[in-house]
């Protein structure tokens, strides 16, 4: 990297652009579409080929009532997503989610997204974990699949519309760090190009964060190398709170030793969990939908059974999922990817026998906090606490938005439903781009000169690097990150567990603030991107841990056995505390301060959904 006097404002490339999207997965993509459509210029920034963006990992469907295949409508949607969030997503952006639904799937269709088809031409849909028909009676089809690769046929359908409206996109590029002036408005960001090491400056009145999750703070998980939290680690940097970030979900089926996830589509399909004696075990702990309970229940289910004893393999310490009923043709039709995954993670032809699979790191259900419409909001800390302590007002940051796994409107709350998840990105996705359509056109489009000390983090950032001569190396500080993470933040915690994780995270500083960058060279030096990465994912994981240790209760993906009680408690069933911690956790890097805000009960329309016992 060039050194300090080198890299001024002046000499530094500027593009100007009526937005920047950091991220080209499906969120960012959504929201490039309806820009680009409305004939803003726009730029696209994107770690590798749009394609590529770990949308691509999502399989078994996206979530809409469309009725298809059973008597559905959004209110059941709306019910199956606030009982899965364990009451904690806030219900006005459950039902802005839930009744917009089966609009923008029929947008993606009318736009060429090869959906699997009935004999009928509508739709098809498979059923999916939570998801219920006449508010938990029994199972309803409501993914809507394009096989198994709905979120790789999803990406393709958005990146070749993108183009059709000449959105630009910038590929290998990585997103250091918002730029952000004294107001704190928020005018761009500043990039380095993986192939030449160039730093630019991306000046924009509007900068929307997509840049997914960031489960590699485990280290068993399903996220591809490239879900490091980046967006997470700008907003962090530039002073916003991350929310809810003790949610974290695991996936009940990757494919054991490899962490590669099986969509929930299979038991979608119909595949059967099974312990050493051949049981199917779920219809002791969710006797109603047994299989398709939601993602949180059945990976405590699994792990539970490999505790007593009844787990698989040589060590028990894994369990099957059973798909040889289905038959050759339906598994060949429906999961045609994960026979492929079958074969190479497992060695498993899934048509002739059981394949293992272990709960494993999936999705981040916190994240930057948003609106509805994905502009990033902050607590208000002036306007003080209300009676219950918590900060009820907040301030919209001026110029950015947030979209996607990396964001938090709160419609996954503490356990996210599957298809939800493809869903989220289309809609607030789509929502952000309608409000940043309507504000532009009331804007100022003039570009005010940005003062030159904007750049000066980011210059001391890379200078550190580049100037290093000794200290650690990153990709060996980011494993002391998942072992912590993996240990002391797993599918069940116990309070002095999660506390002892915090001291382990926090002693890391030190490391993160000396790591060393042996390779100084330009052209795709990919040890200077994974030294910027560990130090985003650090900001996730003191988040995450310093978050869930304070958390004083069992709440959805946050099993804490300290906590636990029975169902049937008075005060608080299966240990979730709603008369204490109904709220949400709002994490200060500066500090590490927790503060809290409400859950938002107003849903848009209709009557609030009162909190009751959940269970399957």
């Amino acid at each position: 990297m060039a050194t300090r006097q080198d890299n001024t404002i002046s000499n530094i490339k500027t593009l100007n652009y009526d937005a920047v999207i950091v991220g080209g997965g499906g969120s960012g993509m959504r929201a490039s579409l309806h820009l680009a459509e409305a004939g803003m210029k726009v730029a696209v920034l994107t770690k590798v080929f749009p394609t590529r963006s770990h949308t691509v990992a999502a399989q078994g469907g996206i979530g809409a009532s469309l009725g298809n295949m059973s008597n559905d409508n959004w209110h059941f949607h709306f019910y199956d997503t606030v009982k899965g969030s364990d009451w904690l997503g806030d219900q006005d952006a459950i039902e802005y989610m839930c009744r917009e639904a089966p609009k923008v799937v029929y947008e993606l269709e009318h736009m060429g997204m090869p959906f699997d088809r009935n004999e009928d031409g509508t739709i098809y849909q498979r059923p999916f974990g939570g998801h219920t028909s006449n508010y938990g009676e029994k199972a309803v089809q409501r993914a809507c699949a394009a096989a198994d690769r709905t979120g790789h046929a999803l990406l393709h359908t958005l990146y070749q519309k993108n183009l059709e409206q000449g959105t630009e996109f910038f590929i290998e590029w990585i997103a250091l760090d918002l730029i952000k002036d004294e107001a704190g408005n928020i005018n761009g960001v500043v990039a380095i190009e993986q192939e030449t090491g160039t730093v630019a400056v991306f000046q924009s009145p509007i900068t929307v964060l997509a840049t997914g999750g960031a489960g590699r703070i485990f280290a068993a998980s399903t996220n591809a190398y490239i879900n490091t939290g980046d967006g997470i680690g700008m907003a962090v940097r530039a002073g916003i709170p991350l929310q809810d970030m003790e949610f974290w979900q695991f996936h009940p089926t990757g494919v054991h030793g490899a962490g590669v996830l099986l969509t929930e589509g299979c038991r979608g399909e119909g595949a059967i969990l099974r312990n050493k004696d051949g049981e199917a075990f779920m219809e002791r702990y969710a006797p109603t939908v047994k299989d398709l309970a939601p993602r949180d229940l059945v990976s405590r289910s699994m792990d539970q059974e490999i505790k007593e004893g009844r787990g698989c393999g040589p060590n028990a310490d894994h369990i099957v999922m059973d798909m040889t009923h289905l038959g050759v043709e339906t598994i060949m039709k429906r999961l045609p990817s994960v026979f492929e995954i079958g074969k190479n993670f497992a060695n498993v032809d899934i048509t002739k026998e059981p394949i293992p699979v272990i709960p494993t790191i999936h999705y981040m259900m916190g994240g930057i906090p948003t609106t509805i419409h994905g502009q990033v909001i902050m607590p208000d800390l002036e306007a003080g606490t209300d009676e219950d302590g918590l900060y009820a007002k907040g301030n919209v940051v001026k110029g950015l938005y947030a979209i996607g796994e990396c964001a938090c409107v709160s419609v996954h709350g503490a356990n996210r439903l599957g298809t939800n998840s493809l869903l989220d990105l289309v809609v607030f996705g789509r929502a952000a781009g309608k409000h940043i359509v309507d504000e532009f056109h009331h804007a100022d489009h003039n570009y005010k000169p940005l003062d030159p000390r904007v750049l000066d983090f980011t210059v001391r950032r890379l200078d550190k690097l580049q100037q290093s001569t000794e200290g650690y190396n990153a990709q060996d500080v980011a494993d002391e990150i998942r072992a912590i993470m993996q240990t002391h933040a797993s599918v069940f915690r116990t309070q002095a567990m999660m506390d002892e994780g915090v001291e382990k995270i926090l002693a890391l500083g030190d490391k993160i603030e000396k790591i060393h960058l042996g390779d100084k060279s330009q052209v795709f030096n990919t040890a200077r991107i994974e030294a910027f990465e560990v130090a985003n994912l650090y900001e996730v994981a003191k988040a995450t841990m310093i978050s869930a240790a304070k958390r004083h209760e069992s709440r959805g993906a946050h099993s804490v056995s300290d906590y636990d009680r029975p169902e049937d408690d008075d005060y608080a069933p299966n240990g979730r505390n709603d008369h204490e911690w109904m709220k949400h956790t709002l994490w200060y890097s500066e500090g590490n301060r927790v503060i809290y805000k409400p859950v938002r009960k107003v849903p848009l329309t209709v009557d609030y959904i009162e909190p009751k016992v959940r269970v399957y």
